[in-house]
């Protein structure tokens, strides 16, 4: 079953569509995954009007100041660091300024991104725990005096190039649940931690706090309660000795809802407060790190197909003029699943779709995005139709490559969906 609505419009994912919702125009469940009709709407209506080539990134910036704010709201008090990395596109970054919202950088490069969208120093926090000398040293003659460290010898490199400069400790945490794990490159022990923290007071730093991460794409809630009762403990231990910390990064991770199953905000938010409050008999200062969270949902991506044949097997192979080289790196081992829109300009579509193989445009033999899963895609889609890729604002432009195979990178355009 399919549907079709005005303008040629059919919603896919992977397998088949299982229901529609009635009366709602453009929104179909496809294996328990919603399409934000609403949101999506908005994406296509400013394309329609804009008509920019393809590929490109269509962001809204509305999208990202109501996740904001939205999390400021369910979590009290606490910092929100951006995580520059998932998208550092500068009118984004101008606008979480205009926003109140901090940085978490990895670089000199998105130093000076967030310098250049009128950040202050003072809220910005060098987060990354493998940094150059040079490059710690840049950033603390341009004011920023917050930095994490995992190892002694990164311990000394901020010792040396940002004397008196505050320091958080990362430590590992391994959970389940994060469909783009990151626990093994990152974090050192809770002993390690303590130690390190201790040591910091000896080089003339300040140790003031402890940071997690509990995994990109984070699916189980209950996570964060690993991370903030080491937390804790390391906490407990250095004020028997006398150092006092008053500071807890709680790292990113917060999900864009790809499918149905992925809980709630509100969720999130509440197993967060309550793994605070019971481990902490003080509440510290907190800081949130989301990437994906704030500039994901707010993001489409519209592709045009390139060739439609079949191969082995006599299953259906889709080429788009985008793929895993020009933005689509999280389809990696399928480890992401966006949900995608195919349109047609000039009319509509059959009332039956099949599964297709969806693949890039290179000659990559790993150029492929949707493999083991194929995507439920109208039986007479051709070339020239477009084929839209929802929730694609966070980690795609920045994975995008520099001219692979001669292709450019992905462009991307914000805007604003109340302007218009």
């Amino acid at each position: 079953m399919t549907a079709n609505h005005d303008g040629g419009v059919q919603l896919g994912l992977s397998r088949s569509i299982r229901a529609s919702l009635p009366g709602v125009e453009g929104c179909t469940v496809i294996d328990d995954r919603p399409v934000d009709s609403a949101l999506y709407s908005t994406h296509r209506d400013f394309f329609d009007a804009t008509q920019p080539e393809t590929p490109c990134l269509l962001l809204d910036l509305d999208i990202v100041a109501a996740r904001y704010r939205e999390l400021r709201a369910g979590l009290p008090g606490a910092a929100v660091y951006y995580a520059v990395k998932a998208n550092a596109d500068p009118d984004l970054l101008r606008h979480l300024v205009e926003l109140g919202c901090g940085f978490d950088v990895a670089s000199v490069g998105e130093i000076d991104a967030c310098l250049a969208a009128g950040a202050d120093p003072a809220s910005i926090s060098f987060g990354n725990t493998v940094k150059k000398e040079s490059a710690i040293r840049y950033a603390h003659e341009r004011g920023i005096r917050l930095y994490s460290v995992d190892s002694v010898a990164e311990l000394e490199k901020v010792a040396r190039a940002a004397p008196g400069a505050e320091v958080c400790c990362r430590f590992i945490v391994r959970t389940t649940g994060a469909q783009w794990p990151i626990s093994r490159k990152f974090g050192c022990t809770e002993e390690d931690a303590v130690a390190l923290l201790r040591d910091a007071v000896s080089l003339g730093l300040r140790p003031r706090g402890t940071t997690f991460h509990v995994g990109s794409q984070q699916r189980e809630p209950e996570s964060w309660a690993i991370g903030v009762a080491t937390a804790a403990r390391v906490a407990a231990k250095l004020a028997a000795e006398g150092i006092e910390l008053d500071l807890l990064n709680l790292g990113g991770g917060l999900p864009v809802r790809y499918e149905a199953t992925v809980p709630s905000l509100e969720t999130y938010l509440t197993a967060i407060e309550r793994a605070v409050a019971e481990s902490f008999a003080t509440r510290p200062a907190l800081i949130v790190e989301p990437g994906r969270y704030l500039p994901g949902d707010a993001g489409m991506i519209r592709s045009e197909v390139v060739l439609v044949t079949e191969r082995e097997h006599g299953l259906r192979w889709v080429y788009l003029d985008v793929g895993r080289y020009n933005g689509l790196v999280e389809t990696d081992d399928e480890a992401i699943a966006f949900p995608v829109v195919a349109v047609r300009a000039d009319g509509r579509f059959a009332d039956q779709a099949a599964p297709a193989v969806l693949a890039g445009p290179t000659c990559d033999s790993t150029d492929v995005l949707y493999e083991r899963t194929p995507v439920s895609l109208p039986v007479d889609l051709r070339p020239g139709d477009h084929v839209d890729i929802l929730a694609t604002g966070a980690y795609t432009t920045p994975y995008a490559s520099v001219g692979f195979n001669g292709f450019p990178p992905l462009p991307s355009r914000c805007f604003r969906s109340t302007d218009g």
